[in-house]
Formats: structure tokens, C-alpha cells, sequence
């Protein structure tokens, strides 16, 4: 929980104003500033709050409470009330009942949405797909397989942002229409990457491990699609297990991960799904995310410099996340320029999905924190990140 004081200094850091520049726009004196910024002062009167959240320009509750840091992802939640709803059977009805051809011609032109982040157009169409999606199985009970690809991306959409409840309801009700062991083994390797965002490291390596082992294939004949699947939830068990404090372990998954990938020869989609994307390139990003949870700066910087991020890189979320690593890694090499710079690119190449990142949130306060004066960019960057403190 952020004191009072450093949420005043990142504030005036933001604004590009020093010490003596925040008290003359307040009334303030520079003394009380730096006893509270050097936390030799806990707290002040709501008068002298509000003085100073004036002169920061942000409401007084943003420098007094914790209200100021949940106010993006409440922001984030109400553009997708309307697809939690449906998610629950709760959707708009129509009295032209859906067909099996439109629900398919709907899912697959909105792939481009999925592909490419665009949140706000998928907040508009996921909740009427859901809801005819529920239809067409209601009428048809052998469409499950539409609907459980459908929740499967829900699933994961949710997880994106940050909405763990309805992404754990939108997985578990895909495993439920799930009828093809590798299918269901994609949407578990999804579940345990929820797990690892909610900090359930123990059960997400577990279930990881355990799914793993019963769908290791054969590797003399073994397809592109038992590859992914395998591949993906060693992944997701390495990750799982260097997070915690389990490094021996997590060393053995990602080496047999990377024996799948080797096995695929170059990264892949299996059936177009751009979810299950697996190879050579994916497995890299992955051990250099390793190495930055292991505090290895160094070692992310020097793999980096072999891991393709134009046009021969895997899919933008995992090429995203990978650049927050070298991002992090710059930063914490006191490289702030070349780390802030990496951020702009994500932002300029995937608006909406690094809004909802907190990793990057938290790279951009390191930022602020070790450079003196932030220039104008950062400090609109932050206010583009919804950054109150």
C-alpha cells in the first residue's frame, strides 16, 4: 500500500515539478513536502491533502486512500458487464433464433478482435456470440464444440483483464463442453495461467504437471497439435515452479518444452487457433521471462538480442509480455530510456492490452522512481496508463 508520500512524489515527478515548485502552487511549505515524500511524516490534516492534490491536479482521495489505484480496473470491469451477464445466461434474448452457419461466420470474423486486442469492439459483440452461442447448444446439443471454443477464449480474454472470477466460470464451463482431449488440455494450460495470476503457483504447477504427463506424445510421430499442448503446459509448469522458488524444477519443464519446440521446428498455429501458437521463438521468451523472475537483467538483455520481435515472432501477447521483460530488465539496469522507449512501442503496437497490464504500470513507476525529472512523454504516458499516484 503506497504512502501518502510516495504517491506525492510520483505525482509531482509526472508533472515535472520539484520540491520547491509543488509549494508555491499549494501554499505548502517545502519542509512539510519532504518530510512527507521522506516518510519522517505518515500523514497530514485533509486540508493540507487537498492543497496539494490541487496543485497536482487529481482528486484529495487519490493521495488519502487506495481509491485512486482500483478506479482503472473498476474503469476496465463496466465496459464488460454486458458480457459477464451473458457469460452467465443472463444476455438479451432475440426472437429470430440463431443459426449454426451464423454463429460460425460471427466467432470466425471476430478472430482479428481476438488476434489483435481490440477490447472495446470485442465488449460489443462478445455478449450477443455468447448469447446465441447458449441458443444454438440449447437447439443442438452437437454444438458444443463451438461453445466451448468460444468459452475458451473468454476464458482467456478475462484473464487479460484482469476479471478472474467470470474467466474462471468461462473455463471451467468450456472444459464442460470440451470433447477432444487436446482441446480440453489447451483450456486447462489457459486455467493454469489464471492460476499463476491469481498467485496459486502450487495448484497451477500441480494441474500443469499432471496434464502434461498424460498428454505426452510419442516424438517420432507425434503431431503439431500434441506438440502444442504438451509444450504449452510444460510452460506453464516452469513458470509455476521458478515463481516458486522451485528452480531445478522449472529448468526440467522448459528444457522439455523446448524438445517439443524443436520437434515443431517453427512456431506454430495448430488448427488456426492462435491461442495454442508453440515453437522454437515461443519457448525463448519464455525462459527469458524466467530469467527476469529470477532477477537475471543481464541474462534477459543478452537473449534478447537473438529473439525475433517483428514479423517472426509468435503471437502479440506473448511478444508483449517478452518486451515488458527486456523492458524491466533495462530499467532495472538503469537503462531507463532504451525501457521506456520499448513501452511506447508496446503502446503504439497494442493500445489496449498494455492499459490493462499492471507489470507495465510497474515498470513505469521504476522508471519515474530512478529518473530525477521525467520528460513531458513519460509523464503523458502515465496519465495514458490511468496512473493516479
Amino acid at each position: 500500500m503506497a504512502t501518502i508520500g510516495e504517491r506525492i512524489v510520483s505525482l509531482r515527478k509526472r508533472r515535472g515539478m520539484s520540491q520547491t515548485q509543488l509549494a508555491a502552487l499549494s501554499g505548502i511549505s517545502v519542509s512539510l513536502i519532504r518530510k512527507l515524500e521522506q516518510g519522517s511524516r505518515s500523514d497530514t490534516r485533509l486540508e493540507t491533502a487537498r492543497k496539494l492534490a490541487t496543485a497536482l491536479g487529481v482528486p484529495t482521495t487519490v493521495l488519502i486512500t487506495d481509491h485512486g489505484a482500483d478506479q482503472a480496473d473498476a474503469q476496465t470491469a463496466g465496459e464488460w458487464e454486458a458480457a459477464r451477464r451473458a457469460l452467465h445466461g443472463l444476455g438479451d434474448q432475440v426472437e429470430e433464433a440463431p443459426t449454426a452457419d451464423g454463429v460460425l461466420a460471427v466467432l470466425n470474423a471476430s478472430m482479428p478482435l481476438w488476434k489483435d486486442d481490440r477490447y472495446a469492439e470485442l465488449a460489443t459483440t462478445l455478449p450477443k456470440l455468447l448469447t446465441d452461442t447458449d441458443t444454438l447448444v440449447e437447439a443442438d446439443r452437437s454444438r458444443r464444440i463451438v461453445r466451448s471454443r468460444l468459452l475458451h477464449l473468454t476464458g482467456w480474454l478475462f484473464t487479460q483483464t484482469r476479471q478472474f472470477a467470470p474467466a474462471e466460470l468461462a473455463l471451467r464451463r468450456a472444459l464442460d463442453d470440451s470433447d477432444d482431449h487436446l482441446d480440453a488440455a489447451a483450456i486447462v494450460s489457459t486455467r493454469c495461467w489464471l492460476l499463476l495470476r491469481q498467485g496459486q503457483l502450487d495448484q497451477a504447477r500441480r494441474l500443469a504437471i499432471m496434464w502434461a504427463d498424460d498428454v505426452e506424445p510419442r516424438m517420432s510421430r507425434a503431431t503439431p497439435r500434441e506438440l502444442s499442448a504438451w509444450g504449452w503446459l510444460l510452460l506453464r509448469a516452469s513458470a509455476a515452479a521458478v515463481r516458486d522458488n522451485r528452480p531445478g524444477e522449472a529448468e526440467d519443464a522448459i528444457r522439455l518444452a523446448r524438445t517439443a519446440a524443436v520437434a515443431m521446428s517453427r512456431d506454430l498455429s495448430p488448427d488456426d487457433d492462435f491461442l495454442r501458437t508453440f515453437g522454437p521463438v515461443t519457448v525463448a521468451m519464455k525462459r527469458a521471462e524466467n530469467a527476469m523472475v529470477e532477477d537475471r537483467p543481464d541474462v534477459v538483455l543478452r537473449m534478447s538480442r537473438v529473439i525475433p520481435t517483428g514479423d517472426l515472432a509468435p503471437t502479440s501477447n506473448n511478444r508483449n509480455r517478452h518486451l515488458l521483460d527486456v523492458a524491466d530488465a533495462h530499467r532495472r539496469s538503469r537503462q531507463y530510456g532504451e525501457a521506456f522507449e520499448l513501452l511506447r512501442r508496446i503502446r503504439q503496437d497494442s493500445p489496449e492490452w498494455i492499459v490493462n497490464q499492471s507489470y507495465a504500470k510497474a515498470i513505469l513507476k521504476g522508471i519515474f522512481a530512478g529518473k530525477r525529472t521525467p520528460n513531458r512523454d513519460m509523464r503523458e504516458f502515465a496519465d495514458f496508463m490511468r496512473m493516479d499516484g
